[in-house]
């Protein structure tokens, strides 16, 4: 398993100051996100972004494009669907080979709108593909649509569309409504993307996105989950993706070097 960093793990310093950061550190692997781009874009160019990443030997695995509501019904879903191909423009010019989107959703939703969710997600999945992207969608624990491994996978077969598959974000597994065994009914090929992070040790229901810890400082079962992720046909890059201010805020160099260190005794714990 390959270790990568999520930009919103160094989300202070800033597109330029975390990815130069990082690669001091001797991290390879990196997922910018839009937003942090955006903010780098008010006073350079995209051309300028993409050097920052090829001077500092950085390669991105995926792109965190900020659009929402693509993969449930929702009656803004045309204009998300513009806004998505806009971000998959910016992020094939800087190279990502996919892209992703959270199912971060409250709404209410029936029977009926599972049934028409594949027809949607076909739509966003050609305009991946019109850039030579994929585009994973990321199930979350609290989403009132998608937020467990089932219900993200039986999506998946349902959409069966090559440019879409599902992005596994251990936080999300662990803390949410999914179960262990649930690893158990994945299928070679439908993991396209993961993000590592840990939990801390608190009722479930006090959990939310500032829960998250560096992997190997929380209670979720990594190194099973890692395992078992890579039984069943996972071998691409995972990235830490952290929230908390003092993770932020931190100095890029150093929160990468603690990230690399603890991730590489996790991986070898895991035996990936």
């Amino acid at each position: 398993m390959k270790l990568s960093m999520h930009q919103f793990t160094s989300a202070g310093a800033g597109y330029r100051k975390s990815l130069e950061g990082w690669a001091k550190a001797g991290i390879k692997l990196v997922e910018p996100s839009a937003n942090l781009l955006d903010e780098f874009l008010k006073t350079d160019t995209l051309a300028s972004a993409k050097r920052v990443l090829t001077d500092n030997g950085l390669k991105v695995v995926s792109g965190a494009v900020g659009s929402t509501g693509l993969w449930e019904p929702n009656p803004k879903f045309a204009e998300n669907l513009e806004a998505f191909r806009k971000r998959c423009e910016q992020f094939a010019e800087l190279g990502a080979p996919l892209v992703y989107s959270p199912c971060a959703t409250s709404a209410k939703f029936n029977s009926d709108d599972y049934t028409r969710s594949p027809e949607r997600i076909r739509k966003v999945a050609e305009v991946a593909r019109q850039f030579q992207l994929k585009v994973a969608a990321e199930f979350v624990r609290s989403s009132t649509f998608m937020a467990s491994l089932p219900t993200a996978l039986r999506l998946h077969r349902e959409t069966a569309h090559p440019n879409f598959g599902i992005l596994f974000d251990c936080y999300h597994f662990w803390s949410g409504p999914s179960k262990m065994e649930d690893l158990n009914m994945i299928r070679p090929g439908e993991i396209i993307h993961a993000h590592l992070n840990d939990t801390q040790d608190l009722p479930r229901e006090l959990l939310d996105l500032q829960s998250r810890v560096v992997p190997g400082d929380g209670v979720a079962p990594l190194a099973r989950i890692l395992r078992k992720l890579v039984q069943k046909g996972y071998s691409g890059p995972i990235s830490v993706e952290l929230f908390l201010a003092k993770f932020q805020q931190a100095d890029p160099y150093e929160m990468a070097r603690e990230i690399r260190m603890k991730s590489q005794k996790l991986f070898k714990q895991a035996k990936v």
